[in-house]
């Protein structure tokens, strides 16, 4: 048999050698951790002393109404009295301000318009006083025998032969009622005068005194 102290060494044999792989692992992991630190302290020493850090390069962004104006926004200096704002240049911008149109003339008001003068039923040359005949007014007034019968019808309607006929509403005068009465030359409301105008506007008008009858039956005017 073998002795009891040989047994005792015999099996704490194994043990002995993981203690020490153990300790190696720690010593090592002790190293790096070390060597960690100093490369810490070293680059904490460094970076105040001028080490420069690379600055993130500017990525390109879309150009917008935003970034424009943030571009152009001006710089404000502030001093001891106060804001000192300097001017800034803008390119590009362009305001239009568009006039006030000229306000139309007023219209001027309408002339009132000239009242008609009211017409007067007197004559405006001088009546008729003088005598005569209708036979004698027409052959001194030129009219041929064959027509006094057309005449003494048409004047019978006019005037009932009254040299000094008026019509009220319309101004015709004399014995043929000529209209208006300032076509008569000489006297309107002369016999003489008035049939001698009535004579060349029969014939003129109508061609002859018969043709004026014949118009005056159907139209009872002339």
């Amino acid at each position: 048999m073998t002795p009891d102290n040989e047994l005792i060494s015999n099996v704490t044999r194994p043990n002995a050698s993981r203690t020490k792989k153990t300790n190696k692992t720690r010593h090592r992991a002790s190293a790096v951790l070390a060597g960690l630190a100093v490369v810490g302290i070293s680059a904490a020493m460094m970076a105040p002393s001028g080490v420069a850090v690379a600055e993130p390069q500017p990525t390109d962004t879309p150009v917008t109404a935003f970034s424009l104006a943030a571009a152009d926004t001006q710089s404000i200096t502030v001093s001891v009295e106060g804001a000192d704002i300097a001017p800034v240049t803008r390119n590009g911008f362009e305001v239009y301000v568009k006039p006030k149109p000229t306000p139309p003339p007023a219209p001027k008001p309408a002339a009132k318009p000239a009242e008609a003068a009211p017409k007067s039923s007197a004559p405006s040359t001088p009546a008729y006083t003088g005598g005569g005949s209708k036979e004698e007014w027409m052959s001194a007034a030129g009219i041929a025998s064959s027509d006094w019968p057309y005449v003494d019808y048409i004047v019978s309607k006019e005037s009932g032969w009254n040299p000094n006929a008026t019509n009220k509403s319309s101004g015709a005068c004399g014995l043929v009622q000529a209209l208006p009465c300032s076509k008569v030359p000489g006297n309107g409301y002369n016999p003489v005068d008035n049939l001698r105008w009535g004579n060349g506007y029969a014939v003129g008008r109508y061609g002859s005194w018969a043709g004026a009858y014949n118009f005056w039956s159907r139209n009872h005017w002339w």
